[in-house]
């Protein structure tokens, strides 16, 4: 069965440094080597989606700075609707700094760029079906993106920021991880909603009403480093719950899918096709 759905979210140029180590505060990492990888959360979750088999369109925002059509490039190659990603003069593209450590764990330093100047008024009145919504667009953006949705509503909430009760509300799927959880503390659980809170290596739990109705641990795998991997699982979950898979079912495919981003490096390059979790999850 196949889904359609909107994203509506950054756009970025990752630039990934691998090192040894993370460097301390005031410390100086040396020997690392570089790579340029496509990412941005929006922009990871439509690819992922797609991927995965959904019809997928996105809309923000790139530069036109050069740095814009290779943030783009792997969203066109594998078929992502950008007829709604503006390029705007003047600004320069999102970009995001990584520090990708040899176990895999990273910091991420994010320069927005044109995704900040992302306004209501730059979306469609009304944006049919289901949506897919972050918080690296400005606040008031995502809040009328939902306001705006005729159907089902994913929003990850992260990075954590303040944000509109209404949102939390009007979501019918909000995705975190264990720190973004401690944020939103107990208004995560009254949202009216699924709530997923995803555990790193151990999985992840679903929730509705504040009970837990749901759980799932990832396939071993060998971690190349984990970028990508939280927007993965957030664009697999979405898709799977919208293909009317079972709860249990639903989060196994976000982990499963989650896991294997983490076995290739960078975050859109990573991301794995439908076919790959299938396999994984005995299902091919």
């Amino acid at each position: 069965m196949s889904v359609s759905l909107t994203v509506v979210g950054s756009i970025n140029l990752d630039f990934v440094a691998s090192a040894a180590h993370l460097p301390a505060p005031g410390e100086t990492v040396t020997g690392a080597t570089l790579a340029r990888h496509p990412g941005g959360k929006g922009a990871n979750q439509a690819l992922a989606a797609r991927r995965l088999g959904a019809v997928v369109q996105l809309i923000g925002a790139v530069g036109k700075d050069g740095m814009g059509d290779e943030a783009l490039g792997l969203l066109r190659r594998d078929g992502v609707d950008l007829w709604e990603v503006a390029t705007r003069e003047g600004l320069a593209s999102g970009v995001a700094l990584i520090a990708v450590s040899a176990d895999g764990e990273n910091q991420i330093i994010v320069a927005p760029g044109a995704n900040a100047a992302v306004q209501p008024g730059d979306l469609p009145n009304t944006l049919e079906g289901a949506v897919v919504l972050q918080l690296e667009l400005p606040i008031p953006t995502v809040a009328a993106a939902a306001e705006r949705a005729t159907g089902f509503v994913a929003v990850n909430l992260a990075p954590a920021a303040e944000v509109p009760p209404a949102l939390l509300q009007r979501a019918d799927l909000i995705v975190v991880n264990q720190t973004e959880a401690a944020f939103y503390g107990e208004a995560l659980y009254a949202a009216p909603g699924l709530v997923a809170v995803t555990l790193g290596a151990a999985g992840a739990r679903l929730y509705k009403d504040g009970v837990q109705i749901a759980s799932a641990a990832p396939p071993p795998v060998s971690v190349v480093d984990t970028v990508g991997a939280g927007d993965c699982f957030v664009a697999a979950l979405t898709v799977a719950l919208l293909e009317g898979q079972a709860p249990e079912a639903a989060l196994a495919f976000a982990c499963a899918a989650g896991a294997l981003t983490t076995t290739r490096p960078g975050a859109q390059p990573a991301l794995p096709w439908r076919a790959e979790v299938d396999g994984v999850l005995g299902q091919a």
